[in-house]
């Protein structure tokens, strides 16, 4: 769980060709099909605050949890005009609220930065525990088939007048672990680039297991779902979004 250092700094540029308007308006559509349409929402792994300011546009009183003190100083940076939003500094394998939300978003594979199976049923847990009675939980995750087709033994560049990335991911089939090695050349105040290390630690979980511990944590597995007309997951699907819902209040 330790990144997201010097990368949140340049996190927003490089990820510049992400859908989350697409993924806002799909996050939407399940929410107003539950009845949601205002009220408190946590954004759960919220990074730069990005989906958190999208549905606080939309209406809903958000709440931002990351465990990167980094990626939360630029959220509240670019949310100045949203002084409503509660941005705090946990991690979501032990997060604390001052109460119950009617819903909890997570996107952009923030979930498979729990490593292991205990954890992840942990943070289900702490879902149900927070959620209002029969509120749901929304959250999106990279499959296997990305990790392992897309990502792999691989390295990615970028360059940009403002800053460049090397990605050197390494991906171990049995374990499910995916670990990728960031190179950041970052420009600097004074037009000089200075360079910075860190490492990502993600996981792949076959959907199986997600609701054996969705249902071992109280919660109701509602389902897994793609992206955006909400199909069945295929064998080829990157991203999967799962729904969770409330049981025990």
């Amino acid at each position: 769980m330790e990144a997201y250092t010097q990368f949140a700094r340049v996190y927003d540029m490089f990820m510049d060709n992400v859908p989350y308007e697409e993924w806002r308006d799909y996050l939407l559509e399940i929410l107003h099909r539950e009845g949601i349409r205002d009220g408190l929402v946590l954004d759960l792994g919220c990074g730069t605050g990005v989906m958190t300011r999208l549905l606080a546009q939309a209406g809903y009183d958000m709440i931002g949890v990351d465990a990167s003190e980094e990626m939360l100083m630029a959220a509240r940076e670019e949310s100045m005009e949203y002084p409503g939003i509660l941005y705090l500094l946990q991690d979501m394998r032990e997060f604390e609220l001052y109460g119950t939300v009617r819903a909890i978003v997570s996107v952009c594979d923030s979930v498979n930065y729990v490593l292991t199976e205990d954890d992840l049923r942990s943070v289900f847990a702490l879902a149900n525990n927070y959620l209002d009675p029969g509120g749901v939980f929304i959250f999106d995750m990279n499959t296997l088939y990305k990790y392992r087709e897309l990502l792999g033994e691989r390295t990615f560049c970028e360059n940009r007048e403002e800053g460049s990335f090397i990605w050197e991911n390494y991906f171990d089939e049995e374990t499910g672990i995916n670990q990728y090695d960031l190179t950041l050349f970052i420009r600097e105040e004074d037009g000089r680039y200075g360079k910075y290390e860190e490492t990502h630690v993600q996981r792949a979980y076959d959907m199986d297991t997600v609701q054996r511990l969705i249902e071992e944590a109280g919660m109701k597995y509602e389902g897994a779902f793609r992206v955006p007309d909400g199909g069945a997951p295929e064998i080829d699907t990157e991203r999967i979004y799962i729904v969770a819902r409330e049981q025990g209040k």
